[in-house]
């Protein structure tokens, strides 16, 4: 005989009790259904389902919890300050290029901004405390100990960017997703050899950072006996990039041709560049680094760049680290991805 279905119309939301009623089966089967658990033959698994859609019964997070050992949360851990976070375009595509490939694990992305080494031992308990699944970390600086602090609690986690130097010690044995940067920098540098330029000078990023070390040495792989004084630091912002473009005026008024290490620091090259009265590219070539199409479609003239999909690698990162909750074993290979140099006026 038939069970009754329990009347969920009393509460606010329908019960799995309602759900199992429905389907015709134990509250146990229903409950692996719902929560993901295994072992339930299709055609249960089935009925569980529509009951599920006809109740619209909302699964207890908690009880899944139990079942599946998962929270269904991620955290995406950025080593940057807030302001710069939300004013340069590269950390939203990276971002949303996560967001996407998390939706399609039906997981959710906790974001976790870290200013400085104070803001540590915040992250140090949030992780300690179990509430997510795994760690997808980005924009390292290989003078703070936030590597190590993920590392400690060995939580699976998959970085952007390559974690440490090649052969540097960095005990680091994880994942990662980057770009080809030392590849890209080449191919901007030889673009602009190209163009007859004699006298190329580069922008340099952080040198705290990989990306901005491997695209330094990729203007020196073209230019290996470059002068250094055509080289100048900035900080990956476009005031950064004003400050070392003026400083390269100063010292070296004939350079025909700048590589910035990104389009955020071109755009303030650019900047100062006119200030100066001159033209690009007729006076001063220009390349930048990234293809943030905000910046390199937006600047006058358009930006001449090397692309990086950084959409596809934020969701290179999530798929990387599903891989490695699901297999357990922590060996899923690291990631290099191509770049494109992108023609535009600016060279």
């Amino acid at each position: 005989m038939p069970r009754p279905i329990p009347d969920a119309s009393r509460d606010a939301r329908p019960t799995l009790e309602a759900v199992a009623a429905l389907a015709g089966v134990s509250r146990a089967t229903a409950s692996r259904v719902v929560n993901g658990g295994a072992g339930v033959r299709q055609p249960l698994v089935d009925q569980v389902r529509k009951a599920v859609d006809e109740l619209g019964y909302i699964p207890n997070h908690a009880a899944r919890t139990l079942v599946t050992r998962r929270n269904g949360a991620v955290a995406v851990i950025i080593d940057e300050p807030e302001v710069r976070i939300f004013s340069d375009p590269f950390f939203s595509q990276h971002i949303r290029g996560i967001s996407r490939e998390l939706i399609t694990y039906d997981a959710q992305l906790v974001l976790l901004l870290v200013e400085g080494s104070g803001d540590f031992d915040r992250v140090t308990r949030y992780l300690a405390g179990g509430h997510v699944d795994g760690v997808l970390a980005f924009s390292l600086h290989t003078d703070d100990e936030l590597s190590a602090v993920i590392s400690r609690f060995r939580v699976p986690t998959v970085y952007g960017g390559r974690p440490g130097r090649p052969g540097a010690a960095s005990g680091l044995a994880v994942p990662y997703v980057d770009c080809d940067n030392r590849g890209g920098a080449r191919e901007a540098v030889r673009h602009l050899a190209s163009l007859g330029r004699r006298h190329i000078a580069h922008i340099a990023g952080p040198r705290d950072q990989t990306s901005a070390l491997d695209r330094i040495d990729g203007y020196f792989d073209v230019l290996p006996d470059g002068d250094p004084a055509l080289v100048a630091d900035g900080d990956f912002t476009a005031e950064g990039g004003a400050r070392a473009m003026a400083g390269l005026l100063a010292r070296r008024p004939d350079l025909d041709a700048v590589f910035a290490a990104n389009d955020l620091m071109a755009s303030g090259a650019l900047r100062v560049l006119r200030e100066h009265g001159r033209r690009v590219p007729q006076d001063v070539a220009l390349v930048g680094f990234d293809d943030m199409e905000s910046v390199a479609e937006t600047t006058d003239p358009p930006l001449t760049t090397v692309r990086q999909d950084v959409v596809s690698m934020g969701r290179l990162m999530v798929k990387l680290l599903m891989e490695r909750l699901e297999d357990g074993t922590g060996d899923a290979g690291s990631v290099i991805m191509p770049t494109q140099l992108v023609r535009r006026a600016s060279a």
